[in-house]
Order: C-alpha cells, then sequence, then structure tokens
C-alpha cells in the first residue's frame, strides 16, 4: 500500500488577510482613516472595507469618530495581550502603586514592560500638577534612553543583555543620551549599584525620569516603574528619594503578583 502524503500548503483565508490588513494599515495612522481612505489604500472593495470595519466596530476594536467617521484602533487589541505574571495582570497589580507613587510624588508614574528591544507604556497615572508629562498606553519607546529601559536592562542575564546589544543600533536623541556600549554599560553598572534608574532628559529634552524594576519570582525584570517630570520640578537632588520610592512601589507589585 503506497504511503498517504500530506499536503504541508497552506490555504489562507481571504477575510482574515484583509482585516489584518487593515489594522495595520490604522495603526500607522494616528488620526484615523475613512472607509473611502482604506478603500484606497488597500485597494479592497468597499463593501469588504464596510463590512469589517463595522465589525470590528460593534466588537469594539475600532472606534468611530462623529466628527469625519474615520476609524481609529481601540486599546482592546492591546487588552488582549496585556503581560500577566502567575495569571496575574501587571497592569491590574501594578494599579494601585502607580496611584499612591503618583500621589507621593505629584507626577506622573507609569508602568513600562519591554516588548522586543523596545520598552511599551502598559499603565499610566497623571500627576497632579496642570503642566504634566504624559505619555500614551501602547507607546513604545527604547530601552537605552529612559530609566524603565534601562531599569530593565541592568537586570538582564548577560548572555540576554548581549544579545539585545548585538541587535539595536544606539543612536543620539538628546546630547545626554547614552549612544555607545560603554557609556550605556557603565550607567547600567550603576542602575545596579542604586537599585534605581535615571534618566537625564536622555529620550526627550526638557524631562527627568526615576525608575526601578519589578521583579518576578526568579527575580526576573518584567517590568519598570517610573515617575516621570520636567527638569525644574526634578532636579538631581531629589533623585535618590524619589528612587527609593521607585523602588518600594516595584516592590509592593512584585508582592501581588506573587501572593
Amino acid at each position: 500500500m503506497p504511503t498517504p502524503t500530506i499536503d504541508t500548503g497552506l490555504s489562507l483565508s481571504p477575510g482574515t488577510d484583509r482585516t489584518l490588513s487593515i489594522l495595520e494599515k490604522l495603526s500607522e495612522s494616528h488620526r484615523g482613516l475613512s472607509v473611502a481612505e482604506l478603500v484606497r489604500e488597500l485597494g479592497v472593495s468597499q463593501n469588504s472595507v464596510f463590512r469589517i470595519t463595522a465589525t470590528l466596530h460593534e466588537r469594539g476594536y475600532l472606534y468611530r469618530r462623529e466628527d469625519d467617521k474615520r476609524y481609529i484602533i481601540s486599546n482592546k487589541l492591546f487588552d488582549l495581550v496585556r503581560p500577566k505574571v502567575n495569571e496575574k495582570s501587571l497592569a491590574v497589580c501594578a494599579y494601585e502603586s502607580l496611584r499612591s507613587l503618583s500621589q507621593a510624588s505629584g507626577e506622573t508614574s507609569q508602568l513600562l514592560i519591554r516588548s522586543g528591544n523596545k520598552g511599551v507604556v502598559l499603565e499610566q497615572v497623571g500627576g497632579k500638577h496642570p503642566v504634566k508629562v504624559l505619555g500614551e498606553v501602547g507607546l513604545s519607546v527604547p530601552l537605552y534612553s529612559c530609566a524603565p529601559g534601562k531599569a530593565i536592562l541592568a537586570w538582564l542575564p548577560d548572555g540576554e543583555l548581549a544579545e539585545w546589544f548585538s541587535s539595536v543600533q544606539l543612536k543620539k536623541f538628546t546630547t545626554t543620551t547614552r549612544a555607545t556600549r560603554k557609556a550605556l554599560t557603565q550607567d547600567l553598572e550603576t542602575v545596579r549599584a542604586n537599585g534605581y534608574a535615571v534618566d537625564l532628559a536622555e529620550g526627550l529634552e526638557g524631562i527627568h525620569c526615576i525608575s526601578a524594576p519589578v521583579f518576578n519570582e526568579y527575580d526576573y525584570p518584567v517590568a519598570a516603574v517610573t515617575v516621570m517630570a520636567p527638569i525644574f520640578r526634578l532636579p538631581p537632588e531629589q533623585f535618590p528619594d524619589l528612587g527609593k520610592k521607585c523602588i518600594l512601589a516595584a516592590s509592593e507589585i512584585r508582592d501581588r503578583l506573587l501572593s
């Protein structure tokens, strides 16, 4: 009897392919896109785009602006992939500590995770001042030019850190960016010695940040908690005290994750 052969070829779903193309195209536009714009950009029929966007909107994956009818991706996709530790949501476990940290400092606090070679803002609590520094949940940033990114990098295993170095191209964003391997390595040694990381306007001019890592049960840095503020409200003499507050908040988050 002849040996049966197995067809390993994939039969792609056209509908799924169009849906993903629409989501990818929308992710490139902060102001959103209308059905007509999506049709023009993707070369897909208007009927198909209309049905797919209507379905995604009904399921909560898209918002539709009232003024110009443009579609914008909602946070629901991000919610599906929010990282967990021991089946507990990092964002949920961190929120109370972020709020306390923001109240104690008066400034914006954030929780950041590593995603590949970038850092991603997972949660945020705004500060109390009229002039404050705010990011966006889901925003991705270079790990080496922000305090939370450096807090994570500082405690990566040596092999993983070496792999990260080999896969990124360091460049300057400001005059203080650690844009060489030697400078960044020295900075990470200081981070480990202090227990917290400092961003001296290394990613954006005029902004200082302090951060401490959040560890899992294996002492691996799964996230970092940070406080960010304009330079005039966060001078270097405040770094040690705020660093201690970040370390305490990170420890509280770890306790909730592991309890």
